[in-house]
């Protein structure tokens, strides 16, 4: 719904920015497919009126302007429309390009590439090869192989509640879940979604990888506030494990787990083919200890190894 309603807008403000002359709603109305198929007048005007307001809203200018005739006609003219000249310097510059290839793995990688074009395009400096050599290694990527990702993106920005299945990682089925959500995050190349979890009447962090089946949408608005971006990334990283209050022991297998490796305050050598490890412990971290399965084993404390223990034993069973 949300892509079909994008496309419209992009369709009415292409035929607006497109002509020499002001275009009547009758004009309009035959040339863009959606209105097209509008059941009635009355109701093309209320989806007309929506998106004209809609686009106002988003900057562009719109003239309404009376012919001779008492006809009403709309335009938008390219003078009005015209972005101010682009100026970044070459520091500005790589960070954007360096910023549009995070995408790559996702939909949105055609859209940034488009957008870094059009920059180009309008004058923004090309990176300097010496920068590129330089920074070659660099290659930020932001994965994105869940199905739910794109549906949730998209409800976080429209503000619409979302119903979905979630299955816990101590738990044999999933259960559904309804959410508010507020924002995407991703932590350690996971995607967690934060929200208000109507059920629970509180915050939660989901992580979408345990979504399962299809993200599905539901009318109505928000019931909770939503909380400044700080604080929700606050919460992703406190639920995803980065809020380190403890410190626990593991045994870890020799050339395996380097993510728990860089996390380390200290390593000690076993033998055997096994080393010791003193890791910093918070919120999450036995779900993230049971993802490395039988390379990990939990010396102490002793409620972190039972919440391990659990978690294999729900995965075990199904």
């Amino acid at each position: 719904m949300a892509i079909a309603k994008a496309e419209r807008l992009m369709n009415l403000a292409l035929c607006l920015l497109g002509t020499r002359r002001p275009l009547s709603k009758r004009e309009l109305r035959g040339s863009i497919e959606a209105y097209l198929e509008a059941g009635s007048d009355d109701s093309f005007n209320r989806m007309f009126e929506r998106d004209k307001d809609d686009l106002r809203e988003l900057g562009l200018v719109i003239e309404t302007v009376e012919s001779l005739d008492g006809d009403i006609g709309y335009l938008a003219r390219r003078d009005s429309n015209r972005l101010p000249p682009i100026t970044l310097d070459a520091e500005e510059a790589a960070a954007l390009g360096l910023a549009a290839k995070v995408w790559q793995q996702a939909r949105l990688a055609g859209a940034a590439s488009g957008a870094l074009q059009k920059l180009r395009a309008a004058g923004m400096p090309e990176t300097e090869d010496a920068y590129e050599i330089q920074h070659s290694a660099l290659e930020p990527r932001i994965p994105v192989h869940e199905a739910a990702f794109e549906p949730l993106m998209l409800a976080c920005r429209d503000r619409r509640p979302v119903v979905f299945d979630y299955r816990k990682a101590n738990s044999a089925r999933p259960e559904q879940r309804q959410v508010e959500p507020w924002t995407l995050e991703c932590w350690r190349g996971h995607w967690y979604l934060a929200g208000f979890d109507r059920g629970r009447g509180a915050e939660r962090v989901f992580r979408l990888s345990r979504i399962t089946g299809k993200v599905r949408s539901r009318a109505g608005s928000f019931t909770a506030p939503v909380p400044d971006v700080v604080t929700v990334r606050e919460t992703v990283e406190s639920w995803a494990g980065e809020t380190a209050t403890r410190s626990a022991r593991i045994r870890l297998r020799a050339g395996c787990g380097y993510p728990l490796r860089s996390r380390a305050t200290a390593v000690r050598e076993l033998g055997g083919g096994w080393d010791e490890l003193e890791i910093p412990y918070g919120h999450g971290l036995d779900a993230w200890l049971v993802e490395f399965g039988p390379d990990v084993v939990v010396l102490e404390p002793a409620d972190l190894r039972a919440d391990v223990v659990d978690r294999l034993r729900a995965v075990a069973k199904g």
